[in-house]
């Protein structure tokens, strides 16, 4: 009796300390040259601020819904999936972003696996080697993305089913998108190809009030970057345009950047999009040639290019001849590879 008295007391006391699985996650982790002072772990329907010390470490714990989340510091971001119970250890190096995310810890082969899939998406897209193919090599490039990726999936099977399963169903919707956004830059250039005469623009409105028109360009190559002040993704060049100009400064090259904003963008107002364009051109100390399309997006020179979207670059050669109607952009390391081509 007594010794079944002290068998109980043992399972009581065994029961009593057995640990209560977790009902939160613990994130932490290490990020070097920070951009913010705080990490933001965000989805759709839940966001939280996560303090980062001023060795950028940090150290944290979220009661989610479990599933992938985005983990964002300020400028860029990567994918973590969380689960309550997760024990996640982060280390982020900020020169080298995507390619140095690393987790450890309870539930790291989860978010290991979505950093690792970011980085092999973004090899297998590599949009300036997809630019360069016809439609038959984008066919048979897609075909082969389809195929790596639906391995990769496959030889993860220790990862989560839903990120799994959600990915394999994601795999053909983007690439579909990606076969209609390159099947129309394709086209493109089969309207608009290489060696045939340019479009041309005449006696276009100048920064300065004067005007300038392509034949007064000839000799030189001509690098168009057709964009609006309204246009975010056109802004975003700036700083990569600036510098490019910086560099080929005294080159066979004259960069011009034409303007389409418009009444419409503006109020209604031809008067404000041209206050607008010279505020901003100042505002920036843009540089180059700048010019005012006279009728915005219907202006004839715009609607000869096919353009329908901004930013949108072009290549002239020193004869007014098309180099590329859909120029790699200024920030891409392409457009230089380009120069270098054309011995600019």
């Amino acid at each position: 009796m007594k010794k079944l008295l002290i068998l109980c007391c043992a399972f009581v006391v065994a029961m009593s300390c057995k640990e209560e699985p977790k009902d939160y996650v613990t994130l932490s982790g290490i990020i070097t040259d920070k951009n913010s002072d705080s990490l933001v772990v965000r989805t759709r329907g839940y966001s939280k601020a996560i303090q980062v010390n001023e060795d950028g470490t940090f150290k944290d714990t979220l009661k989610v819904e479990t599933g992938v989340y985005f983990l964002y510091d300020g400028s860029e971001s990567t994918s973590v999936f969380l689960k309550n119970g997760f024990d996640l250890n982060v280390a982020i190096d900020t020169k080298a972003f995507d390619e140095s995310v690393k987790y450890t810890g309870e539930g790291a082969e989860h978010s290991n696996f979505l950093a690792e899939k970011s980085l092999l998406q973004e090899k297998l897209l590599n949009m300036d080697e997809l630019t360069k193919l016809d439609m038959a090599g984008l066919e048979t490039k897609m075909d082969h993305i389809k195929s790596e990726l639906t391995a990769f999936y496959e030889a993860n099977a220790h990862v989560d089913t839903s990120v799994i399963n959600k990915g394999k169903n994601e795999i053909e919707p983007m690439l579909n998108f990606y076969k209609r956004y390159l099947g129309e830059s394709i086209a493109l250039k089969e309207e608009l190809p290489k060696g045939s005469p340019s479009p041309v623009f005449e006696n276009f409105e100048n920064i300065d009030g004067t005007t300038t028109s392509l034949s007064d360009l000839k000799g030189k190559y001509v690098y168009v970057d057709v964009w609006a002040t309204w246009c975010g993704p056109c802004k975003a060049e700036i700083p990569s345009l600036k510098a490019l100009e910086k560099e080929y400064h005294g080159k066979d090259i004259q960069f011009v950047s034409l303007s389409i904003d418009d009444d419409r963008s503006h109020g209604g107002s031809w008067d404000k999009a041209r206050e607008n364009w010279k505020a901003m051109v100042n505002d920036k100390e843009l540089g180059g040639i700048q010019l005012f399309a006279p009728e915005g997006w219907k202006t004839q020179f715009v609607q000869d290019y096919k353009i329908k979207g901004i930013p949108r670059f072009l290549l002239i050669d020193p004869n007014g001849n098309i180099v590329t109607p859909d120029a790699p952009r200024p920030s891409s390391a392409s457009i230089k590879e380009l120069f270098t081509e054309l011995n600019i």
